[in-house]
C-alpha cells in the first residue's frame, strides 16, 4: 500500500495493539549486495518492502542479477537472489539509479569500485544533495577513480580489478562508509582495515560473516582480507528496529498505552533507542527469541506501556546508536519531558536537513523546541496544538510528525507524508489500527 501525499492524524487518548515491523531496511540492502556476488543461490525472507530496498534490487538487476520476488508475508518480501559471484556483475546498458538511498550509492560503490567497467549512479533530487566525498576518498585511494557533482552524485565510477587494501581511519563515524571501504577490500589485494572514532552498527560485519566470510574485529578496528569468496544464503531479515521506533515512542507518549513490536531485530548495536526511552520514562520488555539469532543477527519482541516523562539527554557518543531515531525521540518529548541532544550534525545531511526541518515542523505544530548547530532542545512544557508541516520528502520526518500529532489537542495535516514508504509503505494503516 503506497501512502497518500497528504495525511491528516487527529489526536488520540491511547495507542495498543501488536506490529511486525518491515524487515529491517539496513540489512535487507547488505543481504541482497552480498548475495549478488556470491557463489551459488541465496533466499532472503523478510526483505523489507521500502522503497529504498527496491533501487537496490533494481541496481543490482541492472547489473545482471537475476533476483525473483517468490513471497511475502507480514515480515516482509521473500525473494531469491542468483549469486554472480565476486568478479561476475555485467556492465550497466543505463545510468543506475538509486532513487532517494543513500545506503544504496555508498555501499554499491564499494563493489563497483572493483568492477573492470564503468558505472555511471544517480539518484533523485534528495539524494543528489548528499555529500559522497567521504567514500569517494578511500575508494580512490583503493584504486578506483571516482567522478562526482562536487563530491555529490551523480557518481561515475570507473573501476579496477586491481584494488589495493588500505588502513582507513573515517574522520566521522558512519556504517555505510566503513561498509563501503570492507566491500571494497573484498575484491583487494591484502587485508583492508577501517578503524572509526566512534563504533557503528555492525550489520555489515554480520553479514559478511554469515556469507563464510572471515572478518576481524578489535576494539573499534574491523579488518577483512582480499579474495574471499562468499557463498549463497538462506536468511531470515528481522523486523527493522528504527521503523518499530515509532511505536515504541507512539507508547510511552500516551497514558493507558501498550504496544507489542514482534519479530524485531535487536542487534545490540542498534538497541540504544531502548535504553534511552527508559531513560525518558516508558516502560519497556525486551525479550529475546529462544531460537537463537538469524544469520549473527539477534531477534525478539519488545514490548513499550507509558510510564511517565523524563528530562534527558543524549551526548554526542551516543548520537551515532540512535541516529536514525532522533528525529521521533523529539517528538516523544513533545508530549511531555524534556530533550537536549548535541554531535548530531550528521542529521543535517539526511534526506533532509532534519535537525532545521524537525524544528520547524515541530514548532508549527506549537513544540517550545530550539535548533542547535550540532542538534536540539525540546521542552514539553505545552501540549502540542497540531497544524499543518511539510516532512520535505524525508521518511523519519513524516513518521515523528504523525507520532508528535497523537498528543495534539487538534489535528495536524503533514504534506509529503508520501515519504514515509521509503521505509515503511504500510506506516499510516498500521497508525490507525493502533488507536484505541
Amino acid at each position: 500500500m503506497s501512502s497518500p501525499q497528504t495525511v491528516l492524524v487527529y489526536p488520540a487518548p491511547r495507542v495498543r495493539g501488536t506490529v511486525r515491523p518491515p524487515g529491517d531496511k539496513g540489512i535487507s540492502h547488505r543481504y541482497a549486495l552480498l548475495a549478488a556476488i556470491a557463489q551459488g543461490p541465496s533466499t532472503i525472507r523478510g526483505y523489507s518492502t521500502g522503497g529504498d530496498c527496491a533501487s537496490t534490487i533494481a541496481c543490482l538487476r541492472a547489473l545482471g542479477v537475476d533476483i525473483r520476488q517468490t513471497g511475502e508475508d507480514a515480515g516482509g518480501l521473500q525473494i531469491t537472489v542468483a549469486g554472480r559471484g565476486i568478479r561476475g556483475l555485467q556492465a550497466p546498458s543505463a545510468i543506475l539509479d538509486a532513487g532517494n538511498s543513500g545506503s544504496t550509492m555508498r555501499m554499491l560503490a564499494g563493489i563497483l569500485a572493483a568492477q573492470p567497467f564503468t558505472t555511471s549512479l544517480t539518484g533523485d533530487e534528495s539524494l543528489q544533495r548528499r555529500p559522497m566525498r567521504r567514500v569517494i576518498v578511500p575508494l580512490e585511494r583503493m584504486g578506483a577513480r571516482i567522478g562526482s557533482s562536487d563530491g555529490r552524485p551523480p557518481l561515475v565510477i570507473d573501476g579496477s580489478a586491481s584494488l589495493a587494501a588500505i588502513d582507513f581511519q573515517p574522520e566521522v563515524p558512519s556504517a555505510q562508509v566503513k561498509s563501503a571501504v570492507l566491500l571494497a577490500g573484498l575484491h583487494a589485494s591484502g587485508t583492508t582495515s577501517v578503524t572509526e572514532p566512534l563504533a557503528t552498527r555492525d550489520h555489515t560485519e554480520r553479514a559478511l560473516a554469515a556469507f563464510g566470510v572471515s572478518v576481524q574485529r578489535a576494539g573499534t578496528t574491523v579488518s577483512i582480507a582480499g579474495g574471499q569468496q562468499l557463498a549463497g544464503v538462506d536468511a531470515e531479515v528481522p523486523g527493522d528496529i528504527s521503523s518499530a521506533a515509532f511505536w515504541m515512542a507512539a507508547a510511552a507518549s500516551l497514558p493507558g498505552s501498550e504496544i507489542v513490536i514482534s519479530g524485531v531485530g535487536l542487534n545490540p548495536t542498534r538497541t540504544g533507542i531502548v535504553d534511552v526511552l527508559r531513560r525518558m520514562g516508558a516502560d519497556i520488555d525486551v525479550e529475546e527469541a529462544g531460537r537463537g539469532e538469524a544469520e549473527g543477527e539477534p531477534m525478539g519482541r519488545i514490548v513499550v506501556r507509558h510510564g511517565g516523562a523524563r528530562a534527558t539527554v543524549i551526548s554526542p557518543e551516543e548520537v551515532p546508536g540512535v541516529i536514525d531515531e532522533l528525529p521521533v525521540l523529539a517528538a516523544l518529548a513533545t508530549h511531555g519531558g524534556e530533550l537536549s541532544v548535541s554531535g548530531a550534525q550528521e542529521l543535517r545531511v539526511k534526506e533532509s536537513d532534519r535537525i532545521s526541518s524537525l524544528a520547524d515542523g515541530l514548532r508549527r505544530m506549537g513544540a517550545d523546541i530550539d535548533e542547535q548547530p550540532d542538534g536540539f532542545h525540546v521542552r514539553g512544557s505545552r501540549r502540542l496544538t497540531g497544524g499543518e508541516v511539510d516532512a520535505l520528502n524525508d521518511h523519519r520526518l513524516a513518521m515523528a510528525f504523525a507520532v508528535a500529532a497523537l498528543g495534539a489537542s487538534g489535528p495536524t495535516t503533514i504534506r509529503d507524508a508520501g515519504a514515509a514508504a521509503v521505509s515503511y509503505p504500510e506506516f499510516f494503516s498500521v497508525l490507525e489500527s493502533l488507536r484505541a
